[in-house]
């Protein structure tokens, strides 16, 4: 029998499929989405201040760069000396360290007046809104990144400028020092690509540890689930494990719950036993008095009596099926009833030499009370042997959609097709001298619907009436 949805353990398609109306999904889905958030922003903010923390190292040797040249640097008439600076970078040819000293056009561009051996006759990049923003901060340094090469397309600067007033002069100067910022670049990109790599391998091992700690943590919701399954399923009687503080109240009230449920079934039943008794008695004091009287009157009395009191059989019946169909955790065998039955009629039935081959799955339970299975199956077995020559079979299995199959054959004269359903109504007999009081078949309408089940009948390749009953079956 294939398994409820909804009661085994989750899947892992389950676990992480969309969120929907799962509490586990949801769970999932909202730490990882945090735990991802909080990793990103963790690995962008950590990228982000190494490049920083790399880039001020680069303004504090631009800066110093700055100082040594102005420090150098002597204002003449034919424009700016610099004095030699002992440093080898810059005076080396491309060597990735670069100086320069520029002065300001009437047109608000820079004219280069002096620069580092190591430019080799190159300038240093300054873009036309480097002026107003030196001139804007007298002093102060800008930083910046170069967005092309120099010179020859190998070597990416990092620029620092200072416009700055030197002894002699009234007119500031432009002072301008460039590093190569490959090393830097490089290095960022190692450590970013180690920093995401860490925090992928945290993150997947942070998600990890929330699957787990949903699954362990929501594993007594699961084992709950699974008991209140089994009260269902007629398996258990109530909720017997305890629980975690958190979900113990809630295994109470559903016992409580069950509790509640049998005393009001069983209040119905002593309901349905004193109305019985209240109306049995007067009707049978009646028909006492009716047949010790011999006139008309008295006649019509009993008849009327007899009618009533199947009537009241019928209705008392039926509401007696309606309770005890209401209640949880009934079971019942289905092949220890069939063969009681058939022990039963074939004594009762010895004259005739009826014979009942009955076949059921040991496994095959009812889910309802022993006593109206014993009496839908009882009557229609009955029926079939009262009709049959000889023969009556009956078989019963599951029908694997939560419910079970009973098909009661025989090989008597059979039924016509236009009076099957009116065999069904209460009281109908087609033969007036056959035995009984014509309920039979209305009882086991009535119950089998009490269970939601259903009763059709047909003819049977035996020759004879095929009745076939549907009702809920247990699960095994």
């Amino acid at each position: 029998m294939s398994p409820e949805p909804g009661v085994d353990t989750p899947s892992w398609g389950r676990w992480f499929g969309r969120p929907g109306r799962s509490l586990t999904r949801r769970l999932i889905w909202l730490a990882s989405g945090w735990i991802v958030m909080a990793l990103m922003l963790t690995g962008w903010m950590l990228t982000g201040q190494y490049q920083e923390s790399a880039f001020r190292r680069l303004g504090n040797v631009l800066s110093n760069t700055i100082d040594d040249v102005v420090i150098a640097s002597v204002a003449a008439p034919e424009g700016v000396t610099v004095a030699e600076i002992k440093d080898g970078r810059t005076l080396r040819g491309l060597s990735g360290k670069y100086w320069q000293i520029a002065e300001l056009t009437a047109d608000g561009r820079m004219r280069v007046l002096v620069r580092s051996p190591s430019l080799a006759g190159e300038s240093l990049y300054a873009d036309s809104e480097l002026p107003a923003r030196l001139q804007a901060s007298l002093g102060a340094l800008v930083s910046y990144n170069d967005p092309g090469v120099l010179p020859d397309g190998s070597q990416p600067l990092r620029i620092a400028a200072s416009m700055k007033t030197l002894p002699g002069r009234t007119q500031p100067l432009v002072f301008m020092a460039g590093i190569d910022r490959s090393d830097i670049e490089m290095d960022t990109r190692q450590f970013a690509t180690f920093t995401w790599t860490a925090l992928l391998i945290l993150g997947i091992g942070l998600v990890i540890a929330v699957f787990l700690q949903v699954q362990i943590g929501l594993r007594p919701l699961f084992d709950l689930r699974n008991e209140i399954a089994d009260v269902r399923k007629g398996r258990a009687a109530r909720i017997a494990r305890d629980y975690p503080t958190e979900i113990q109240p809630l295994a109470e009230q559903v016992n409580r719950l069950l509790d509640h449920n049998q005393e009001v079934v069983e209040r119905q039943r002593t309901h349905v036993g004193n109305l019985a008794h209240a109306l049995k008695t007067p009707l049978s004091v009646m028909l006492a008095e009716a047949e010790s009287d011999p006139t008309p009157l008295a006649g019509v009395v009993r008849r009327q009596s007899e009618i009533m009191k199947g009537q009241v059989d019928h209705h008392l019946r039926r509401a007696r099926a309606a309770a005890r169909a209401q209640g949880l955790g009934e079971r019942t065998p289905v092949g220890e009833v069939i063969d009681e039955l058939a022990v039963m009629l074939e004594r009762v039935f010895q004259s005739k030499g009826v014979e009942i081959d009955w076949r059921a799955p040991d496994e095959l339970a009812f889910l309802g009370e022993r006593q109206d299975l014993q009496e839908v199956l009882g009557n229609l077995m009955e029926n079939a042997c009262k009709w049959s020559n000889r023969r009556v079979r009956v078989s019963a299995g599951g029908s694997g959609l939560g419910q079970m199959i009973a098909v009661v054959e025989d090989d008597g004269p059979g039924l016509p097709a236009d009076q099957r359903d009116e065999v069904m109504k209460r009281g109908a007999r087609l033969d007036e001298e056959a035995p009984g009081s014509g309920l039979g078949l209305a009882i086991v309408e009535d119950l089998t619907r009490a269970y939601g089940g259903r009763l059709t009948l047909a003819a049977s390749d035996l020759g004879g009436l095929k009745a076939v009953l549907e009702l809920p079956a247990a699960e095994a």
